[in-house]
């Protein structure tokens, strides 16, 4: 991966989204719907694209929550549906397309309440918020149920626009149910929006379906049954987040004052174009916590601090920075929140498991191990632990990306989506109650298990490319041995699940390489690790590229 020369630097202002032009074409344009680029497409998380690009405009919006509407009628759905959106430039013009549709069809809609930081206008609301809320609601009930549409893109750069959808379960949707979505959606574009229902959205804020929501009140008041925050509270020590002008800007400060908490929020600025992002390795803004490019600056500062952290712009991913160790990398993470919770959360159940993804990393199975847990092992996306989370067979639920989400201390569904804002406490409350931060914790786990070393390499592919990444096989690996040690299993499906992990896991006894298209950008992914050392996973990321190279190449 070759690393841009002004990664880490801010942005030239010349190089920033130009907005009034992004929103324009998201009104102006209209998609073709026989080019496969300008189709409603759902990812491993919800449609995502750019007005710039003819891949989310107004259109694709009024046809996808259309779709959304036909599907709870298909589905008897007829509770309230929450809805929220980031601080992404496209969400907003995608929340009122959404609005105007959801209230032309009679659908009890459930929006932010607004803040004075807003002007009472319907403020921003993180994935696990409405996750959340779904939850709440559909507590006890048989029917009624509610479910939720999130306005996002997550990490992505300040030019595209996302929208996903949450059943009843309050996590992702499973791939039948965005299947079904996907194709309703390119119909209705390819019937030139016949068949959508709207109404203009002076009147759809006005309908009687249409009802106000304090998402930051019921999301912040109940965070007390899934972290303690009075060992936060009474710790002495200091921490700090940045929302990185994310929908998390109005929580936190809510989070602090409300408990008492010793936690500086460093900014709440909102700025769609994201000028104040380090750039990420490619020259582009991402508001990816995980980035040691993009999270330069809260790193730059990590001495302020016992511990910092920060979330991404929907907040449903986390980036933690320790004074002992600056930015952890997500899996180092994993291992330790995974062993402090299922050591500290009495009021969980014996049976409860761990969760992870096949491309995360092997330590997390070396902990399960030592502390007695079963593991369970999924493809990429959060959708395989929602029913995990429901039922509480699984405690905690994780993925490489950096995402995440666990049970409250008595064993109940938190949130069944990812969510950046416990991830992020939790690591004070790891701080505050055993004194060492989470990289001084990964240090005695690495002392105890090994120490691994991981490496995630992104290269271009185009749609083509990524749908022959996506059907490797068994029989396209011939080799017996990988980097010198023999082979001791080939994956294509996850030994959690048994379901297609849409590209190819190879492991040895010390170390294992996996490769899968990306589900949400036109890159690939080689994700690979070795408890050997550097100069073996090098090797095992050479054997791997090869493999990729010739399955490109046709």
């Amino acid at each position: 991966m070759s690393i841009a020369a002004n990664a880490g630097r801010l942005p030239d202002p010349h190089t920033l989204t130009h907005l009034p032009r992004l929103v324009a074409r998201y009104y102006s344009d209209r998609p073709d719907p026989s080019d496969p680029a300008q189709q409603v497409a759902f990812g491993t998380s919800g449609h995502r694209g750019s007005s710039l690009k003819g891949s989310f405009n107004e259109w694709h919006i009024l046809a996808t929550t259309q779709a959304i509407c036909d599907y709870r009628r298909q589905e008897g759905i007829d509770g309230p549906l929450f809805m929220g959106m980031d601080t992404h430039a496209l969400s907003e013009p995608a929340f009122i397309s959404a609005l105007e549709v959801l209230a032309a069809n009679g659908i009890e809609t459930r929006i932010d309440a607004g803040c004075p930081e807003t002007g009472g206008e319907p403020g921003y609301t993180p994935t696990p918020a409405i996750s959340n809320a779904i939850l709440s609601y559909n507590r006890g009930r048989t029917g009624g149920l509610a479910d939720g549409i999130v306005i996002t893109p997550s990490h992505n750069p300040p030019g595209d626009g996302g929208f996903k959808y949450n059943p009843s379960n309050g996590g992702p949707a499973d791939t039948g149910v965005t299947k079904w979505i996907q194709e309703r959606a390119n119909a209705l574009l390819v019937a030139g929006l016949d068949g959508v229902k709207r109404m203009d959205y002076r009147q759809a804020l006005k309908a009687s379906t249409t009802q106000r929501f304090d998402f930051i009140d019921a999301y912040v008041g109940g965070l007390e049954r899934v972290i303690d925050l009075d060992a936060i509270r009474g710790s002495g020590l200091k921490f700090a987040v940045d929302p990185l002008g994310g929908a998390g800007v109005h929580y936190w400060p809510r989070i602090a004052e409300r408990f008492g908490l010793p936690l500086e929020v460093l900014s709440t600025v909102v700025d769609p174009t994201f000028r104040f992002m380090r750039l990420d390795w490619d020259g582009k803004i991402r508001m990816d916590c995980s980035s040691p490019h993009a999270m330069a600056g809260l790193i730059e500062n990590k001495d302020r601090f016992d511990v910092a952290f920060a979330c991404d712009t929907d907040h449903d991913r986390h980036g933690i920075v320790t004074r002992s160790g600056g930015l952890m990398n997500p899996n180092h993470y994993l291992a330790v929140a995974i062993e402090y919770l299922f050591t500290h959360r009495p009021g969980w159940s014996a049976e409860a498991g761990i969760g992870k993804t096949l491309v995360s990393s092997s330590m997390i199975d070396r902990v399960a191990a030592g502390i007695e847990r079963r593991l369970v092992e999924v493809p990429v996306g959060f959708k395989w632990f929602v029913d995990g989370l429901m039922d509480g067979s699984l405690g905690f639920g994780g993925e490489e990306s950096a995402g995440a989400s666990f049970l409250d201390k008595q064993g109940g569904a938190w949130s069944t989506d990812k969510d950046g804002l416990i991830l992020g406490l939790l690591a004070a409350e790891i701080t505050a109650v055993t004194g060492k931060d989470p990289s001084e914790r990964y240090k005695a786990l690495t002392d105890r298990f090994g120490a691994p070393v991981y490496q995630r390499i992104d290269a271009a592919a185009n749609r083509e490319q990524k749908a022959r990444l996506g059907k490797l096989s068994a029989s396209q690996v011939s080799a017996k041995e990988l980097a010198g040690q023999p082979i001791t299993r080939i994956l294509t499906e996850a030994p959690g699940n048994g379901a297609a992990i849409g590209g190819l896991k190879v492991e040895t006894e010390n170390g294992w390489f996996a490769a899968r298209p990306s589900g949400t950008e036109d890159v690939y992914k080689i994700y690979a690790e070795s408890f050997e050392g550097e100069t073996h996973l090098a090797r095992i990321q050479a054997e791997a590229k090869a493999l990729v190279d010739s399955v490109l190449a046709g």
